[in-house]
């Protein structure tokens, strides 16, 4: 375990083995971070500046000092092998599963989850109350409202003729729900309250509580006829939970 000289633990905080805390980072109270967790990891050009630098005896003081630090809230799961970097703002009540990578300059607010094998690739905001399940991509640039659901293996892009130094914001607006396998390409906005559904690719704007299906996505109801399905498959079904 190494924990950064000018770190801060709030109270009740459970630290597992070879976690690792860099820089000014902080740390609410009734946090749990599990084993092989990294928080406060330095950016890439940090990284590279190592290799000029002669004045460090230990690895862990040299990721110490070049890092600005996280932060994290209170009443956060952080679950084993996940990399938080440094510039990062996690608020309380989050829970974040395993393998997963956040890095520099994103901002995950109150409530949400963020499951296993996910990149949030920085420069990300994520509001309130949203779920991201696993193995989901998001690259730099791209905006989460609030209560959204974002299903596994969803992938965002952000440059129309990759690799391209031009990079676009994509904005997914509160309550959109995004299906499985699903792309979003870059430089639209999901509007409130759509779904898109599975497998579907989304190269144009969706208008608010509109349901798109299909490569190219395109639309095939609204979110009240889909809510009416949902609530008869509902009323038919029940999954055998254990």
């Amino acid at each position: 375990m190494y924990i950064g000289r000018k770190t801060g633990i709030g109270s009740n905080t459970v630290l597992g083995n070879n976690v690792r805390i860099y820089g000014p980072s902080s740390i609410g109270s009734n946090t749990f971070v599990d084993n092989n967790i990294i928080i406060g990891y330095p950016i890439r050009s940090k990284i590279i500046s190592i290799f000029t630098s002669s004045h460090f005896s230990v690895f862990d003081e040299i990721l110490d000092e070049l890092s600005d630090g996280a932060t994290i809230g209170s009443n956060v799961i952080i679950r084993h092998n996940t990399t938080i970097y440094e510039k990062v703002e996690i608020a309380e009540r989050v829970e974040i599963g395993h393998n997963v990578v956040i890095r520099e300059n994103t901002v995950i607010k109150s409530g949400c989850r963020i499951g296993t094998g996910t990149v949030v690739d920085g420069h990300v905001v994520v509001d309130e109350d949203t779920i991201i399940q696993s193995c989901v991509y998001i690259p730099p640039g791209v905006k989460i409202g609030r209560n959204v659901f974002i299903a596994p293996r969803v992938t965002f892009t952000n440059d129309r003729y990759p690799p391209s130094r031009k990079l676009i914001e994509t904005i997914v607006e509160e309550g959109a729900v995004i299906g499985a396998n699903a792309v979003i390409t870059p430089g639209i906005v999901v509007g409130r309250g759509c779904v898109v559904a599975a497998g579907a690719v989304v190269t144009k704007s969706v208008k608010p509580y509109t349901v798109v299906a299909g490569a190219p996505a395109k639309p095939i109801m609204d979110r009240d006829e889909y809510e009416r399905k949902k609530k008869d498959y509902e009323e038919k079904y029940v999954f055998p939970y254990r």
